[in-house]
Formats: structure tokens, sequence, C-alpha cells
């Protein structure tokens, strides 16, 4: 992999916001990505307590930053300081990714692309469609927002709490008014009955992700059909046991890895102009895993 150049005084930099950010990957996709280009740009993390939002901000543009990427718990709280808002941001109700220019901030939730382009990549074309995605925090936003403008047939969101999902599907059906999103409350029950009523399961949620490696969203007592296709947003590890059990079932199986390295790609390119190889930020993701960075968050 080529060596990432030094930082110098023409160096072009961006970085992640969030809180912690520490163990993210990102920084080591990116650069990897920008030694590979040849590209004199660096990605630098940068932990931001929830009280430091705006003067981050005011931090980005004094430091002339050319953007960042945004994650938890700061994705909701930028918005209200972006000058310009993509329609995938203002409808999922989230940024992840900001590029700053011409002294105006520009935020975008590339987090939906991402999703999409990781299914395309497993040859999975959400078309036509009939989906649950369990869980409705800010990925289930993305992801419903992702399936509906693919086309998906119907959407249905499970979530522990009805109401959040109530909320989720009340917020974006005005943007979807001919596509078919629905809401119910994830219990055994509800999953059960799902092998003769979707193509595809996606897990939205962090349940299953390290260190607590054994949960799942999907009880032990319920089967877990080898009709449908099995997606998890969670990377690390890379084969949860949500997964693993699909996959024993004879399911196909789509990890959260591809989603990471996509999104992350989208932002690359509204910062640079410039396409990154898509392989190059996935091997620098599983170096970094493999290396023994067991505390990913991102």
């Amino acid at each position: 992999m080529p060596k990432t150049p030094s930082i110098t005084g023409k160096t072009s930099l961006v970085g992640l916001i969030g809180w912690p950010v520490a163990h993210s990957l990102s920084p080591s996709m990116h650069n990897a990505a920008f030694a590979e280009l040849g590209l004199d740009w660096a990605y630098v993390p940068l932990p931001v307590r929830p009280d430091d939002v705006a003067q981050a901000l005011k931090g980005l543009a004094a430091l002339s930053f050319v953007g960042a990427n945004v994650t938890v718990p700061h994705k909701q709280a930028v918005m209200r300081y972006m000058d310009e808002l993509s329609d995938s941001a203002r409808i999922t109700g989230a940024v992840n990714t900001i590029h700053y220019q011409n002294g105006k901030f520009s935020g975008y939730n590339t987090d939906a692309i991402g999703f999409l382009n990781s299914l395309k990549e497993a040859n999975c074309d959400p078309q036509g469609m009939r989906v649950a995605v369990l869980g409705a925090g800010g990925a289930a936003r993305a992801v419903v927002f992702a399936l509906a403008r693919a086309g998906a047939d119907s959407i249905t969101v499970l979530n522990r709490t009805a109401e959040r999902g109530a909320f989720l599907v009340g917020d974006l059906a005005a943007a979807f008014p001919n596509s078919s999103l629905t809401f119910e409350a994830l219990t055994p029950e509800s999953l059960a009955v799902l092998d003769s009523t979707v193509d595809l399961v996606i897990n939205s949620t962090s349940v299953g992700m390290y260190p607590h490696v054994e949960a799942s969203p999907w009880p032990a007592d319920v089967s877990m059909p080898a009709n449908i296709i099995f997606c998890d947003l969670v990377y690390n590890p890379l084969e949860t046991v949500f997964l693993a059990r699909a996959r024993a079932a004879g399911a196909k199986t789509i990890d959260g890895l591809g989603m990471l390295v996509h999104q992350g790609a989208y932002a690359f390119e509204k910062w640079t102009g410039q396409s990154p190889s898509i392989d190059v930020m996935r091997q620098a993701c599983l170096s970094k895993l493999k290396s023994g960075n067991k505390q990913v968050s991102d």
C-alpha cells in the first residue's frame, strides 16, 4: 500500500467530527486513497464534545479545512450550521459529510448512496423488493431513504418502540408518496412471519457490534429463512451472529463494510473531485481491523 505523504503547509485537510473518534477506520481508509492517487491531502480525527459543535465548525473554516465527515452524536446537530443541504440530508434529517468552499458549508448524507452502492456491489438490486428494516435510528433513516428512492416495492420498519418507527415512516412518507412505508413493533412474532412477506432484511441497529459480539436483533429461537437476503450494517465483526446464523440457514448475507467504504468514497469525490479506489479503501479497513483495532466507531 502506498505510503501516506507528510503533512505540509500546502496539504489539503479533511477530518472526522464526532465523540469519540479515536478508533474510527475513516482516517486509514481515506489516507490510503489519497496516497494511492498521489494527492497531497490528509484526513485527521477531530474529537468534538457535544457542546462544542458550533466552535468546531468555526475552527474548520478558520483552519481552511476542505470538509469533514460527521459521526455520532453530531449528525443532526451540525445541520443548523449548514448553508446548503442536499436532498438526502434534508429528508433523512442527518448530515454525515460537510464540504466547505467559498465561505459556505454544504451538508450531505452519503450513508444513503453508500448503502445502495453496497447492495449493488453484492448483486442485490432493491428495486421491486419487499424489505424489512430493523431499527429506527439515523442509519435506518438513510437506509429507508435509499430503498424508497431505488424503487423498493414495500418497506416495513420494525423497532422495539413502535412509536419511533412511526415517526420515521411519517417523516419520510411525505418525500415518497408513491412508496409503501409501514411500521411494526420488533417482536419475535413479527420476525417469524417475514419469510412470506419480505425478500430482504436489514439490521440498521448496533446490536451485535464489538464488544457485544454475542448479541443479535434476531432471537435465537426464531428461525432464519433461506429465501431471504440478510444484510447487517455492523462491520466489526465482519460476520455478526445475525449474519452467521443466516448463512448457516442457507441465506445470502451482506456485511456492513461495503456501506462504510462506499459512503466514504462518495465523500471523497465531493471533496477532491476524483474517484478513489474502492479496493484500496476496503483493504485499508480490513488491515486496520486485522491489526487488532477492535473498538471501532464510525
